[in-house]
């Protein structure tokens, strides 16, 4: 055969790699931080219908160029020096892909789409190279994914070229597409579909790497914080709203690593189909949990910036974040262990309730609304940990 890579770069399955995190999936991980960083300054400085709903297509496409990597490194080595040379390229696309998201929808709309397409092309491009020697199941279904990347990847860079009025509908359905083929199993006629339930893979690898990306978006949010903090002079509001910040952030932390984390692992480990498991837990559910805690990021920056505020988008931001992330928290319990949250659905009518409160009463300005979400989610942490205890359940994190 004379197409693909020689030398067989898959994770080997007989060793302690077979699970590992490695340093450059590491490195690649940090460039997400500008990254979520510049995707929260954007979501505060439009917080409007349609600014809302540029910053879901954005965060929906870091999402998933974030998490498909993560497959093909679930998949392949990077302790080799191919696919490590790999990461770091595209770690490299990822940086020129974050540093163009203040001006996604203006300026740097084709740096954006272009960063995107080589960055989903090329790494589904690369691991049909680097499998089709050694595992023809792998490089078969990639190619179809492959296909559909392209169609993908053609809409992104139509929708950047084209009149402004065209680019956020050209790629919604870009995003659409790809989200769609994940759903169908990427089918092309007469070559069949990509079978899910058949792929075998690191339940450790992928929860740990997931597991990480969170304490990157909450890490981002306390560094969002921070900046807002010092750009500030000293006063007793922004103080409350720094120490607010840090407790609902450490709640936050604290629901999804005393339990979830070694759940998933442990979940995907006994699962007589990990690959579907894992894509439903991983690649869908987490995607309302990342959005939440960096929604959580803007409404900290509101808070610091304009503590007295009380308004509609300030409500929407700061009751809105919890309720996203412990929404996409309850799902990852439930899909993991087939059961419900009741601490986290207890916490998500409790937030609703905050939300009515707010609207109808004037005491509720952003700092005041602030403290009171993040008391709720100290209550739902407690909560979790009471369930933990009483099922007999060891911590996690």
């Amino acid at each position: 055969m004379a197409f693909g890579m020689t030398r067989d770069v898959l994770r080997p399955t007989d060793s302690s790699r077979a699970d590992r995190v490695t340093y450059v999936e590491l490195f690649f991980d940090l460039v997400f931080v500008l990254a979520l960083t510049q995707l929260s300054a954007y979501l505060y400085e439009n917080q409007t219908p349609l600014g809302a709903f540029e910053g879901l297509i954005m965060v929906c496409a870091l999402w998933w160029a974030w998490v498909s990597t993560t497959w093909v490194t679930n998949w392949l080595d990077p302790v080799t020096l191919p696919v490590r040379g790999a990461v770091i390229v595209l770690a490299l696309v990822a940086l020129v892909m974050s540093v163009s998201i203040a001006e996604a929808f203006g300026d740097r709309a084709w740096a954006f789409a272009v960063a995107y397409v080589v960055l989903q092309v090329g790494r589904t491009g690369f691991i049909v190279w680097a499998t089709v020697r050694h595992d023809r199941g792998v490089a078969r279904d990639f190619t179809l994914v492959l296909a559909w990347t392209i169609a993908g990847g053609a809409l992104w860079i139509v929708g950047a070229v084209l009149p402004h009025e065209w680019q956020l509908p050209l790629w919604a359905a870009a995003l659409a597409l790809e989200l769609l083929g994940t759903m169908l199993g990427y089918p092309i006629p007469g070559r069949g579909r990509v079978q899910v339930s058949s792929w075998d893979l690191s339940g450790p690898h992928i929860a740990e790497r997931t597991a990480l990306f969170v304490l990157i978006a909450l890490g981002e949010g306390l560094l969002v914080t921070g900046f807002a903090f010092v750009a500030k002079e000293s006063s007793a509001s922004s103080v409350a709203s720094l120490v607010t910040a840090f407790v609902a952030a450490a709640a936050a932390w604290w629901i999804y690593f005393d339990h979830g984390e070694r759940v998933g692992s442990e979940a995907i480990e006994a699962s007589n189909e990990p690959g579907r498991l894992a894509r439903a837990a991983y690649t869908w559910v987490h995607l309302p949990i990342v959005a939440g805690i960096v929604l959580m990021s803007v409404g900290d920056k509101e808070m610091l910036s304009h503590p007295d505020q009380r308004s509609l988008a300030a409500t929407i931001v700061v009751v809105g974040a919890p309720i996203l992330f412990l929404g996409g928290t309850a799902l990852f319990r439930r899909t993991l262990e087939n059961r419900w949250s009741r601490a986290q659905l207890l916490g998500l009518v409790a937030f609703v309730g905050l939300a009515g409160l707010a609207v109808v009463l004037p005491f509720f300005d952003a700092l005041r609304l602030s403290i009171a979400a993040a008391i709720l989610l100290v209550g739902v942490a407690a909560g979790e940990t009471v369930e933990r205890v009483r099922r007999g359940r060891r911590a996690g994190g």
